[in-house]
């Protein structure tokens, strides 16, 4: 088993932090100075290693690069008032992350490695984390399958890593999104609950579509009848209906179960809303939109944490909103926030100690 004196440490000679302005820094286009690395070799763990940031060697013949076994999670770390760096709920991506792994036939990788390699690395890269309102650090843990042949097997050996990339805001304006009736996300028994890079692949398209008609992200219906929501392209989605909240339930193993979606649940249900995870078709959100009863439409997730969505288009039906009037979603970003950067005491144990 590895513990945290087997992780080995280089450092770089020379950090590009000094060359690196945080402020306003687009999101996943800059990367800090190093990265954790591990490989899976004869049912095994080893040459777990902090090292500078650096391309991969890789065969054309890399397993994963065919046959699309690469899973990934999106954590974020936050500095408080005083400067301290703190994580945002890892565990819940630690969790998450081996739920990949089982249903993507791949070996767990152990809390040593995941958790203590992670805390390790922040520590190390801690002056990368931006200091500025709806900045982070964007954590990006990944694992892929890296046999050297051709063969639609599972493989025997595996590489997983940790990179990390300072960012600012990944919207930075309300966002616009087309309900997408051809194309399809997940079915049940499929991947749709797993972290699996593939979901993403396959969702570009109908993406690229929408982006051609004026929207930033799709909004998934069910793959049988079209009918009932699913979750954006990066984020899980909450409707405020007269006085509820109704966000598509977990139960098909469709939607992933967001980190961030399950924090907004547990706020909401402190400001005394109703809260309601169920079906939810476009109809009833149509008649809800006609008769004045939909309030506020938002989206969740670790890059995105909370978007307010200002139009949403569903056949030739178009629902806008004018977001500068909403309650809730504005309530809900604070507190998060609040949470996040240490400004309000952590009462859920969400905020991970560097």
């Amino acid at each position: 088993m590895t513990s945290v004196a087997d992780i080995k440490i280089t450092r770089v000679e020379h950090s590009r932090l000094s060359e690196t302005k945080l402020e306003n820094i687009p999101f996943g286009k800059h990367f800090t100075d190093h990265m954790l690395e591990a490989d899976f070799i004869n049912g095994e763990w080893t040459n777990v290693q902090i090292r500078p940031y650096q391309p991969l060697l890789l065969s054309p013949a890399t397993a994963a690069i065919h046959y699309g076994q690469a899973i990934f999670e999106g954590i974020k770390a936050y500095k408080n008032p005083q400067g301290e760096p703190f994580i945002f709920r890892p565990y819940d991506n630690f969790k998450r992350f081996n739920a990949s792994a089982t249903r993507m036939e791949m070996p767990e990788v152990p809390e040593e490695i995941f958790m203590e390699g992670l805390k390790m690395l922040i520590d190390i890269e801690r002056n990368w984390i931006p200091s500025y309102a709806d900045h982070s650090l964007y954590i990006r843990p990944f694992m892929f399958s890296s046999d050297e042949m051709i063969g639609v097997k599972p493989s025997d050996n595996y590489k997983f890593m940790i990179i990390l990339s300072p960012t600012g805001p990944y919207y930075n304006t309300p966002m616009k999104i087309y309900v997408e009736e051809k194309y399809v996300r997940a079915v049940p028994g499929g991947v749709g609950y797993a972290k699996a890079a593939g979901n993403y692949g396959a969702a570009m398209h109908a993406t690229a579509e929408a982006k051609k008609k004026g929207y930033d992200q799709v909004l998934w219906t069910d793959a049988f009848e079209h009918k009932y929501v699913q979750e954006c392209g990066t984020m899980n989605v909450f409707f405020i209906i007269g006085d509820k909240v109704i966000t598509p339930n977990l139960e098909s193993g469709t939607i992933l179960a967001g980190v961030t979606r399950d924090s907004v649940i547990t706020v909401l249900k402190t400001l005394g809303l109703t809260l309601e995870e169920r079906d939810l078709s476009m109809d009833e959100i149509l008649e809800a939109h006609k008769s004045g009863q939909l309030k506020e439409v938002f989206g969740t997730g670790t890059a995105a944490t909370i978007s307010l969505i200002k139009e949403l288009r569903y056949h030739d039906y178009v629902m806008q909103f004018d977001t500068d009037k909403w309650i809730y979603t504005h309530q809900v970003r604070k507190i998060m926030n609040e949470i996040r950067y240490g400004i309000t005491p952590d009462e859920h144990g969400w905020m991970y100690k560097i």
